[in-house]
């Protein structure tokens, strides 16, 4: 089968199982097969190989079936860099570009930065700072058995230079002092339970640990607030990915512990996606 056609079975296959982006991940597959860029991909007319176009019809069907794109090609990319992910690790999405972007600014005039990322999964935060702060020193903190051994993958293929703690974050807090960090930066868990359910097929794919974020959506706010605000420095800053509506109900949670200098900063749909606070003893 030539690549056109392959490309044309694919994305009716897609299309027909109502896929919200055929094209795109038809592409996405068709590259992850053939080994080339989108580019290439659109200027090649050769005869694939029947192995090949079993290969991506198989992973055709998966799609269809509401696995995750991100999932049946193993690896994903985040602000500039490839991330391996699968079946029990949160999938980066852009949203999470927020909140780093607000994390690098907050230490661009702290000298060596140390920083804990709370609820790391794959990684994507907490390699992204090691990589555009190299003076940092970095923790990633992750409790599931599953998803560590992303993280651990991700940090050598991206050769960061970051201390892994496989643990609870209840648990680990004591090994850190008091005074000692100049951030906490997290993407915690934050759906409320009774709405998991309701989410999007592909979600459902996704590990409950790191969606559910208890009855109310704040229990991992609560709990990093109450925990490891004293292990910040004087000065230190805290920054959380939020959910849709819970800024007011977090910024509160900040300010009645102490914190100043409390911000909201909106993602390109414009909705609140980080909040950013300082502590000061």
């Amino acid at each position: 089968m030539i690549v056109p056609a392959l490309d044309n079975a694919v994305k009716s296959l897609l299309m027909r199982a109502g896929v919200e982006n055929p094209t795109g991940d038809t592409k996405e597959i068709l590259c992850a097969v053939l080994e080339c860029d989108r580019t290439q991909l659109i200027l090649r007319q050769d005869d694939i190989p029947e192995a090949l176009c079993e290969k991506a019809i198989a992973m055709a069907h998966r799609r269809a079936s509401g696995e995750p794109i991100q999932y049946i090609l193993g690896s994903w990319s985040f602000m500039g860099r490839d991330y391996k992910v699968g079946e029990g690790v949160l999938i980066p999405r852009d949203d999470t570009e927020v909140v780093v972007t607000e994390a690098l600014k907050l230490c661009e005039s702290t000298l060596d930065p140390v920083i804990v990322d709370l609820c790391a999964g794959s990684g994507i935060i907490a390699i992204t700072l090691a990589k555009e702060l190299p003076n940092a020193t970095v923790y990633a903190v992750e409790k599931s058995d599953t998803a560590f051994p992303y993280l651990t993958e991700n940090i050598k293929h991206n050769q960061a230079i970051i201390h892994a703690i496989h643990a609870d974050l209840q648990d680990c807090v004591s090994d850190f002092k008091d005074g000692s960090l100049d951030m906490i930066v997290s993407n915690p868990p934050y759906i409320r339970s009774a709405e998991i359910a309701d989410l999007q097929h592909e979600v459902q794919y996704e590990p409950r640990l790191a969606l559910d974020g208890g009855e109310d959506g704040y229990d991992f706010y609560k709990m990093i607030i109450s925990l490891w605000t004293p292990k910040l420095k004087n000065g230190g800053s805290i920054a959380f990915e939020i959910g849709e509506g819970q800024f007011d109900t977090i910024a509160l949670m900040l300010k009645d512990a102490g914190y100043t200098d409390i911000n909201g900063t909106p993602d390109i749909q414009n909705i609140t996606r980080a909040v950013t606070a300082r502590y000061k003893w």
